[in-house]
């Protein structure tokens, strides 16, 4: 056994650790601010979200639960900065939420529904606080309109430098995200028995051969897209030499964000879904073979 340990805030990682449903309890309860003991059972469900028609876009989340068979939470890691993510969040939130009723069904069917999003970037520019919490309330007497949908926001650049005493269980959970090494690991797993089992999931899984695989092929996708995206917006640049360099730049950024990362994104999501791992790894590293399997699927 080799001491290698996945980082917890690529996506894959992160969507293994939440199959542990102590796991799922404590981040639950450090997020959604209630006592672990007031969660009687959360599951994990379909990550794809019902097309109504042939044009809609697809939603595909990242962890979808049900807390108590009231709360549906999706949560989303973002690793690289989208400057649409606030509008990408309140559209699959808003997916997620239509989707619990059909045809026919009373209002009443309606559960609550949370957006949790973890970014490794400055989503607020202007703010300082790693933590962020929203909800639909009136502008001037701050009264809620409805409880049925809130957003959390947890932007890891903007965690504390050093961890103070008596910090916050959200706080904890954001530095486990975070942490790279196994003695931050071990610290943090020391102070909460919840992350402490999240901890020994995710030492469990780092040693699993074909999750392994999984994980160092969808370090190679994030790796792929951030060239891309460069690439992309080094042809703005030079672009905008000939049309002005602000105009430029905004083309090779949205060209970026629009084609590279939802396109792999969904490849990998295709082959993981049907357990091609030896394709998804070969994919990975073979361009020719993952413009065949995009073509296969209609990418």
């Amino acid at each position: 056994m080799d001491d290698f340990l996945m980082r917890p805030k690529v996506d894959f990682a992160f969507k293994e650790i939440m199959t542990d449903e102590r796991a799922r309890i404590g981040f639950l309860s450090a997020v959604l601010k209630i006592r672990p003991e007031d969660i009687k059972e959360t599951r994990i469900l379909n990550t794809n979200l019902r097309k109504e028609h042939e044009d809609d876009k697809l939603g595909i989340l990242d962890v979808r639960l049900l807390m108590n068979d009231d709360t549906e939470a999706d949560i989303e890691i973002q690793l690289t900065e989208l400057r649409v993510w606030t509008e990408r969040a309140l559209f699959y939130l808003s997916k997620m939420y239509v989707d619990q009723i059909l045809s026919g069904q009373d209002y009443d069917v309606f559960k609550k529904c949370v957006s949790i999003s973890i970014l490794d970037f400055d989503l607020f520019h202007k703010e300082t606080g790693f933590y962020s919490c929203f909800h639909i309330m009136e502008d001037t007497r701050h009264f809620i309109y409805t409880d049925k949908m809130e957003f959390h926001v947890i932007e890891l650049p903007k965690l504390p430098e050093e961890l103070r005493e008596g910090c916050s269980d959200i706080e904890l959970w954001a530095r486990f995200i975070n942490a790279e090494g196994k003695e931050e690991f071990d610290m943090l797993a020391q102070k909460d028995p919840y992350i402490e089992s999240a901890y020994e999931h995710l030492q469990v899984i780092s040693q699993d051969r074909e999750k392994r695989l999984e994980y160092e092929a969808r370090q190679k996708a994030i790796r792929d897209y951030n060239q891309m995206m460069r690439e992309a917006e080094e042809r703005g640049r030079e672009a905008g030499e000939r049309i002005g360099r602000e105009a430029g730049e905004r083309i090779g950024r949205e060209a970026g964000e629009k084609h590279a990362e939802e396109r792999i994104n969904k490849l990998h999501s295709y082959l993981i879904r049907e357990k091609r791992f030896e394709d998804l790894e070969r994919s990975t590293n073979d361009g020719d073979f993952q413009k065949q399997l995009m073509e296969q699927y209609g990418i």
